[in-house]
């Protein structure tokens, strides 16, 4: 790392100077040693600082200053609002979510019935309120959430506002037409983008001509962003993968695959030939990827998604909320039954599903197009440790431990690819005139200590976490600031 400090402007005046920091700005550049002045919620000083006046002054010597981590793949449409102070992102570094992953986005949805999978990962029906992205836009701003928000439209959510009870059909071209109207309203109101979740049951018969339609409406928006979670990620991952990049080719928008696994001991090692795709397809249109350090994976409870798993651990159950943290085995001997007819009883229920391998994760993790997305689910009452975990877990394990990664290099998966790759504007670096999203913390002793058996536990060695230029999280302890804003193109 240059530690060399860089020159300064003439003396000036600001409401905060973080001194003696190694700043490590997003850019994947060597950190180098700099004050940082922040005024008006945006940082308007870097280099030596010295004849600075400011009204606080942080000493920040032996740790870290970045850009606020920003969490590409999130399911925090509504707990943003019903949980604002945001503890598990803040408490991790995270100043910014990107909502409505999946395909399963709380809005656009106008549906009073019972909401199929994988909608009760967001919440109950009543939740599902908000017709259109204003009225979301509007709660949100009551709401006041810690952290910045940018929001995907769902695939799933369309379908299900337009197609209703006909899930189980491709969508005729009367149905496509009342989507893409949907589609476009988000957009004119602030979506960033296209989300799907064709492994789900109200995308399943989805066809990729239809997907192309739908995602072609994006390049009419300038910045917008089409993210899947793929058909298939198990025995189907490789032929996927080809459909994902046909879609993104036809259509002109750029795509982003989420959580990018190989499931399956079958399909250990598969990330060879995945990653092989997606390199060549970069060199002709835009292709990104998003990944949580873990080999295993958290969705709904369903059968299908059992076929690929080693162990199976209950997250919440709405009928048997006693049986969250419990392995589904357990479960399964107790009532002298099969896995699918406990997993029936269960539903609407979550799981976590022990099912990848870690060269194919190491190998996603340090592939150039990957960002880092926790995929935490806080609607259930025993989650991933992913939801509290995730970016410490890369600066400990894969940084600090295995040396994977150079410590500018995961700071740019976190920050600064992410900034580019979604179009947020003035975010993702540590550059004069952008915004103050920040996080200070100690390379040495930042670590996850969320668990499997204990999930809800705040991260080590994060010291200070600023948005839009205010203190959310300071010593292990949210500061009670909430200055999040909705962000858009």
């Amino acid at each position: 790392m240059d530690l060399a400090p860089i020159a300064a402007s003439g003396p000036g005046k600001c409401d905060l100077k973080i001194i003696n920091a190694l700043v490590v700005d997003g850019s994947g550049e060597a950190g180098f040693s700099a004050d940082v002045a922040v005024d008006s919620g945006r940082i308007t000083g870097i280099g030596n600082l010295g004849g600075w006046r400011a009204e606080e002054t942080i000493d920040a010597r032996g740790r870290v200053l970045a850009p606020g981590f920003i969490d590409v793949h999130t399911h925090d449409d509504l707990e943003v609002l019903n949980n604002p102070a945001m503890d598990c992102k803040v408490s991790q570094g995270v100043t910014t979510v990107i909502g409505g992953n999946c395909g399963i986005s709380v809005a656009p949805v106008s549906y009073t019935q019972d909401m199929p999978p994988p909608f009760p990962l967001l919440g109950n029906p009543d939740d599902f309120q908000f017709s259109g992205i204003s009225d979301y836009r509007d709660c949100f701003g009551r709401s006041r959430p810690a952290v910045n928000l940018a929001m995907l439209t769902g695939h799933s959510s369309l379908r299900l506002s337009v197609m209703k009870d006909a899930l189980d059909s491709a969508a005729t071209d009367a149905e496509i037409t009342a989507m893409a109207e949907l589609l476009e309203q988000s957009l004119d109101c602030g979506s960033i983008g296209l989300s799907s979740g064709l492994d789900y049951p109200p995308a399943l018969a989805a066809p990729e001509a239809e997907m192309v339609k739908l995602a072609s409406v994006l390049k009419s928006y300038s910045g917008a962003v089409y993210t899947t979670h793929m058909r298939d990620e198990g025995d189907g991952v490789v032929e996927s993968v080809r459909e994902t990049l046909r879609t993104g080719r036809a259509s002109g928008v750029p795509v982003i695959i989420s959580h990018h696994k190989c499931a399956g001991t079958n399909n250990y090692g598969r990330s060879r030939e995945t990653l092989s795709l997606i390199e060549s397809a970069r060199k002709e249109h835009p292709v990104s990827l998003d990944v949580y350090p873990y080999t295993a994976s958290s969705t709904s409870l369903i059968p299908r998604f059992m076929r690929n798993a080693e162990e199976i651990l209950v997250t919440y159950s709405d009928p048997f909320p006693e049986f969250a943290g419990r392995p589904l085995q357990e479960i399964t001997a107790e009532w002298q039954c099969s896995q699918e007819e406990a997993a029936r009883r269960l539903y609407p229920a979550g799981a976590i599903y022990f099912q990848m391998n870690e060269d194919d994760l190491r190998r996603i993790l340090a592939f150039s197009g990957t960002m880092v997305g926790s995929d935490g689910l806080p609607s259930m009452s025993h989650p991933h440790p992913r939801l509290w975990g995730t970016f410490p877990r890369v600066l400990a394990r894969y940084v600090r431990e295995q040396k994977l990664l150079s410590l500018e290099r995961a700071v740019h998966k976190m920050t600064g690819l992410s900034a580019q790759t979604f179009n947020l504007k003035d975010r993702g670096l540590v550059r004069e005139g952008y915004q103050a999203d920040l996080v200070l913390f100690d390379p040495l002793a930042i670590e996850d200590t969320a668990t499997f058996d204990d999930p809800k536990r705040p991260a080590r060695g994060v010291h200070a976490v600023m948005v839009n230029g205010l203190s959310v999280w300071s010593n292990g302890e949210a500061t009670g600031h909430r200055p999040g804003v909705f962000l858009t193109h």
